[in-house]
Order: structure tokens, then C-alpha cells, then sequence
């Protein structure tokens, strides 16, 4: 496999800038603990509860367009057995969102707790809580270990490098950054994010739609023609129970992670954590949109007038790097480093905030309230589990405690 040398100076610069983002961000985290009334923990938990409307919107929106949200949609549209009817993640996140705003927001904030785990906490007791989070805490590593096997191959394919290396630097880079500032390092490495994802899959949307290799959206979009699939799909009668059942469980099922909570929890009141819930709901569907076209083109695309050739990616079971295919062999090199940028500015936003999430949950519901009740601010921020390193602490912590922990668990 050739490598990409220019694309891989590009991910590069992007990860400096990245992990740049997040050291400035963690310096503005220590000027928030010197004059915020909450404690240091609640600072890089929650960001002090002073995440202003813009930002919490940019990070409240990265919630859930991450790595699986953009890939996942364009494999869906691209897969013959699916379509965009079985596409539910856009439609479903946007209900998240506003039953967040609608049932969640004010409750939730108003009564200034610190996870989600808290209700729980006060009304059910430790141990109710801490059986609760074991699945929880299981669930944040599979996604992190799915997430970078994601990532790893998404780069392999563009760039022609170890899978294994690029999994390597984007855990050290999301470690790094998320255990120097907490929340406010996460949050504004999101503002980078999004920003490389919108222009990143926004800028490749023309390029894909004008290959000549492709056949108009159009024409395909409903009739099977020659070498084409129809990419809108079919829903019978007999699979509504399905497609119910996969709705819900990303919109409801949604309802139940930290991430979601922690944004929530850090705006400076009840009603701009609303308001974050629903500008959120906007962005996310906009930025879903460049995957729905790329896996529409992808299924109206004849492989064989391309390098990539035949048999299709489907037959050869990579529909789900169609994206990242669509990116290499329908956009100019240049276009596709940008694209790749996006893809893995996606993934990392997601990484980081299951790191924090997981962190945040295990710290304030397990560590303070049941294995060390009268554990001091800095014991919370670096504890023996090496679980959160806050702003005031990761100076406490050996690099080699930050090394090679999934989770920092």
C-alpha cells in the first residue's frame, strides 16, 4: 500500500491544531476555577456551569455527529438491503434532542446536578447506582474500541498507513487534551471539529455529485437501472415493527447516556441548556446531509469506471468505508486529505467526550459518594484510579498513568 505523504502531513497539522486547541482550553479552565464559586471537580466536569450559549451549542451538537452518526448514515443509504428509509439516525437524533429540550433540560439543570446518575443517586442509594453504572461504563469502552477501529481503518484506506498507528496517536491526542481541561478542552476542540467537518464533507459534496463515473441521484432514486441501486429504499408494511424499533431505540434509547446530560448540566441556566438542545437538533440534521448524498451517489456510482473496480465495495463487504471510498476514488487527493480530516475530526469528537463521560460518572457517583467519601478536590481530579485529571491536576499524574487506560478506567 502506497502512502499518502501529503495527506499524512495534513492529519498531522490537523492533530497539532487539535491537541493545540485543548491546551489553550485547559489554560482557560484554570482562570475558570480561580473565580468560579463551584469546586475544581465541577469545573472539569461540567465546566463550572458556565459553558456560554455558542459553545454549548457547537459541543451539545457534537453529542451525537460523530464518527458512527456520518459514516453510518452513508452505509445505510449506500446498502441495497437498506436505503435511506432504514437511515433513522438523522430523523432520530433530532427527536433526542428536543425531548432533551422539551422534558430534560430545566428539571435537570435547575436542580444543579452533577451527572446523570445523580437523581438515581439521591433517591435509590450507592449501590443502586453503582449497579446501574457497570453497564454503562462497559458500554463507553465497546464504543471506544468500535470507534477507533473505525477511524483506524477510515485512515488505512486513504492515507495507506498502519491502522494500528493512527488508533495509537488519536487515543494519545483525545487522552492528552480531554485530561488537561476537562469539559472546556472538550467543548472547544468541538468548535475545530465541527467547523472541519462541516467544510471537510460540504466542500466534497460537489466533486461526488459531478464523477462521471456517478449517474444522477435522480434517476436512481426510486428505479433500479443497470449497475445502479435505488438508494431510497423500501419499508413494507411487515418491517414498520423494525424501523419503529430502531427509531426509538436512538431516540429514546439516547436519552440515556452522560454526554448528553453533561452538556445539559454545564450551561449557565435552565433556559440556554434548552436552547442548546434545540439549535442542536438544526445542526445535526444539516450535518448529516453530505452523508445522505455521498451514500446516495456511492449507490448510483458504476464501480468499474473507477480505480477502485469491480467487484463492487458491497459485494466485497466494504460498505462500511463507503464513505471513505466515495471520498478516495470520486474526489480530487486534495478534497479527499479534507474529507479524511473530517472523518477522523468525527471520531474524535466523539472519543472524548465518552472518555469524559465515563470519567465524570465513576468519579462523582462511585469514587466521592461511596469508596472515598471524604476525598479532597485533588484526590478528585487525580485519584489513585487515575480516573479524571482535571486542570489543577494532570501535573500530578505520571505520563505513564495516562498511557494505554481505555477510559483512564
Amino acid at each position: 500500500m502506497v502512502v499518502n505523504v501529503g495527506g499524512v502531513v495534513a492529519v498531522v497539522v490537523f492533530y497539532c491544531v487539535i491537541l493545540l486547541t485543548g491546551i489553550w482550553a485547559s489554560k482557560k479552565a484554570r482562570r475558570e476555577e480561580k473565580k468560579c464559586q463551584t469546586s475544581k471537580s465541577e469545573v472539569t466536569i461540567i465546566g463550572g456551569r458556565n459553558i456560554s450559549l455558542w459553545l454549548g451549542s457547537f459541543t451539545m451538537t457534537a453529542t451525537w455527529v460523530g464518527g458512527g452518526y456520518i459514516m453510518g448514515t452513508a452505509e445505510s443509504i449506500y446498502s441495497p438491503e437498506l436505503g435511506f428509509v432504514w437511515a433513522v439516525a438523522p430523523f432520530a437524533y433530532i427527536v433526542c434532542f428536543l425531548l432533551a429540550g422539551l422534558f430534560f433540560a430545566k428539571p435537570m439543570r435547575s436542580k444543579r446536578y452533577v451527572t446523570m446518575m445523580d437523581p438515581f443517586q439521591r433517591s435509590y442509594g450507592n449501590a443502586f447506582t453503582a449497579a446501574l453504572l457497570i453497564p454503562a461504563l462497559l458500554s463507553d469502552i465497546f464504543v471506544i474500541a468500535c470507534i477507533l477501529a473505525s477511524l483506524g481503518g477510515t485512515i488505512s484506506i486513504i492515507l495507506g498507513i498502519s491502522s494500528t498507528i493512527s488508533i495509537c496517536v488519536s487515543s494519545a491526542v483525545s487522552v492528552i487534551y480531554t485530561l488537561m481541561g476537562g469539559l472546556y478542552s472538550v467543548a472547544y476542540t468541538d468548535v475545530v471539529q465541527l467547523c472541519l467537518i462541516f467544510i471537510g464533507m460540504w466542500v466534497s459534496i460537489p466533486f461526488v455529485l459531478l464523477n462521471p463515473a456517478s449517474v444522477d441521484i435522480s434517476q436512481t432514486a426510486f428505479l433500479n437501472q443497470s449497475n445502479h441501486t435505488s438508494w431510497i429504499g423500501d419499508l413494507k408494511l411487515e418491517d414498520a415493527g423494525i424501523w419503529a424499533d430502531m427509531t426509538l431505540i436512538l431516540a429514546l434509547g439516547s436519552l440515556a447516556y452522560q454526554v448528553l446530560y453533561q452538556r445539559l448540566l454545564s450551561a449557565a441556566s435552565s433556559t440556554q441548556a434548552q436552547l442548546t438542545c434545540f439549535v442542536a437538533a438544526f445542526t445535526c440534521f444539516v450535518l448529516g446531509i453530505p452523508s445522505i448524498l455521498i451514500g446516495a451517489v456511492a449507490a448510483s456510482t458504476d464501480w468499474n469506471q473507477t480505480e477502485y473496480g469491480l467487484p463492487s465495495p458491497y459485494e466485497r463487504g466494504d460498505a462500511p468505508n463507503i464513505l471513505p471510498l466515495a471520498l478516495l476514488y470520486l474526489t480530487p487527493t486534495w478534497v479527499s486529505v479534507l474529507g479524511i480530516g473530517a472523518l477522523a475530526a468525527a471520531v474524535m469528537s466523539s472519543m472524548d467526550s465518552v472518555l469524559l463521560s465515563s470519567a465524570s460518572m465513576f468519579t462523582q457517583n462511585i469514587y466521592k459518594s461511596t469508596l472515598r467519601k471524604g476525598a479532597s478536590e485533588r484526590e478528585l481530579l487525580v485519584h489513585p484510579c487515575g480516573v479524571l485529571a482535571g486542570p489543577s491536576g494532570l501535573h500530578s499524574a505520571s505520563p505513564a498513568s495516562l498511557v494505554g487506560r481505555p477510559e483512564g478506567v
